[in-house]
């Protein structure tokens, strides 16, 4: 066994969601998932199949989504993964729930916009995903100033009245 990392490829600001699923349904059932909880959402997601063609299966509402997730798709290879890019302006927060409640769904490895590694392991049959390094590593406690800013951005961006 062999283990990897790899650097999602994405620009800066862009969101994406990580997962493992167990059906080639899924891609169909994540799409009207999203375009359902969001109406005009813009989005890509991509499939590792994982036995027959082993194809990198997709779909979309947004070209340059799609594109992101089919090519990390296919870096990441590893069976019934799922990778969904979402378009500026549409935010994790508000498809996560949506996402995790596909039937085919198992798990979520990350929702973020950080730069993000893919800790995979490799044997002879294949790949799998351990885990990710999500962003960096924590620095300090919060103090009284740092309460005060994040709650001010959660008022400032809407999240909070």
């Amino acid at each position: 066994m062999q283990l990897i990392t790899l650097k999602i490829d994405k620009p800066e600001a862009t969101n994406f969601i990580l997962g493992q699923t167990h059906f080639i349904k899924s891609v169909e059932d994540i799409h009207e998932a999203l375009v359902n909880a969001v109406p005009g959402i813009q989005f890509g997601v991509a499939f590792c199949e994982a036995s027959g063609k082993c194809l990198v299966r997709w779909s979309g509402t947004d070209t340059a989504m799609i594109e992101l997730a089919q090519k990390n798709a296919q870096a990441i290879a590893a069976g019934h993964s799922f990778i969904i890019f979402l378009g500026d302006g549409f935010y994790p927060l508000n498809v996560l729930n949506t996402v995790k409640m596909v039937p085919e769904v198992c798990r979520i490895f990350c929702a973020t916009a950080n730069p993000t590694e893919v800790i995979l392991a490799e044997t002879e049959q294949g790949r799998g995903i351990l885990g990710v390094v999500d962003g960096f590593c924590a620095k300090d406690i919060e103090g009284d100033e740092d309460i005060l800013w994040r709650k001010n951005l959660l008022r400032q961006i809407g999240y909070k009245l």
